[in-house]
């Protein structure tokens, strides 16, 4: 690696923040900052995801909503199983094409000594997969950076994206969601030692990272305490990446190099990267935001939309649904005391 993506080693200080698990991720993550710069298609099975071609996939007739009139942006289509464009293409394929992360612990990751992508996003992802296509396996994975889950799915360059990512009105403008599958909200991530106590006034002149084009970046907008969240954009500063980049990991990295002081990201994610590295931990007694989670779609992909929604259905059904099941797999141990997934909610119309 070169340039701005070459590991920082300027003092044995900061190399001293690399410790627990968290001296691991790091190494692996700085590569990561590169690798994710781009999409990077990755095969599930053997299947060569370079030779899959998703060419000229025209989104099903019918839009979800607009941001402009939504009011309740988790409300999604009816459960269906009845085909369309987007499905017939699916199966003609017999493949179901998903983006994913292959960086956030217990969410979306590659297992060190398997290779195989692993966490509670994958266990929903190979979910839609079965139904559609009958075998869970029957799909290839995409990995694809914070700031691409938007650009993968216009460019058809993925079927869905479930990879954490929020419902909200002004993602509808560019997407479809399903209805909600979690339930999560912002906090913030900072070293134990650190005494930043939350997202409140100890930001204050403290350095904080988080994704481009993610919600955390939307909150600090709107209220930023007075902390320094912004990358330069006069060319003076030494790294455009050190503040808002483009994989949420990609901040961790930052954090245990001592490049930022504080990461604010879904309590989701940061649980899992404070289980990753003991030296950090969540700010506040509780997230401050509430936002949900839900499968993306390309815009207009209603067949899609209720073929996944029909999905969620059974995958939520009993108290040892199979969301349970993959709950205390990946996120009890980092997230306890979640009962259940969030109710489904559907249009009227």
């Amino acid at each position: 690696m070169t340039g701005k993506d070459e590991p920082r080693t300027g003092s044995a200080g900061r190399l001293r923040r690399l410790r627990g698990w968290g001296g691991v991720t790091a190494m692996a993550a700085a590569c990561a900052v590169t690798a994710a710069l781009t999409l990077l298609p990755l095969s599930h099975g053997g299947d060569d995801a370079f030779g899959t071609e998703v060419s000229g996939q025209s989104a099903a007739q019918g839009v979800q909503t607009r941001a402009d009139d939504c009011t309740d942006p988790e409300a999604s289509l009816q459960p269906s199983t009845a085909g369309g464009r987007t499905i017939d293409r699916i199966k003609a394929r017999g493949k179901l094409i998903a983006g994913v992360d292959q960086n956030s612990f217990q969410w979306g990751y590659r297992n060190p000594e398997t290779r195989d992508l692993e966490g509670f996003d994958i266990d929903l992802v190979r979910a839609i997969a079965k139904d559609i296509l009958g075998d869970p396996d029957d799909v290839i994975f995409r990995a694809i950076p914070t700031n691409q889950r938007i650009t993968a799915l216009e460019n058809d360059n993925v079927d869905v994206v479930v990879r954490t990512m929020t419902i909200n009105c002004a993602r509808l403008d560019q997407v479809s969601f399903s209805t909600a599958y979690f339930q999560a909200g912002q906090q913030v991530l900072a070293p134990k030692e650190s005494d930043i106590t939350g997202y409140d006034s100890s930001l204050a002149g403290k350095r904080v990272c988080t994704a481009e084009g993610s919600t955390a970046y939307e909150a600090l907008e709107k209220q930023s305490f007075g902390s320094v969240f912004r990358d330069k954009d006069d060319g003076t500063a030494a790294d455009e990446d050190l503040l808002t980049v483009p994989n949420q990991l990609d901040c961790l990295v930052r954090l245990q190099m001592g490049e930022v002081d504080a990461i604010v990201t879904d309590n989701a994610l940061a649980a899992g990267q404070a289980a990753q590295d003991p030296a950090v931990e969540l700010k506040g007694d509780k997230p401050f935001t509430t936002e949900y989670y839900g499968v993306a779609t390309k815009k207009g992909a209603d067949d899609l939309v209720a073929r996944v929604n029909h999905v969620l259905v059974d995958y939520r059904a009993g108290k040892n649904s199979l969301w349970m099941q993959s709950y205390r797999t990946w996120l009890e141990d980092s997230l306890p005391g979640v009962t259940g997934p969030p109710a489904p909610k559907y249009r009227s119309n």
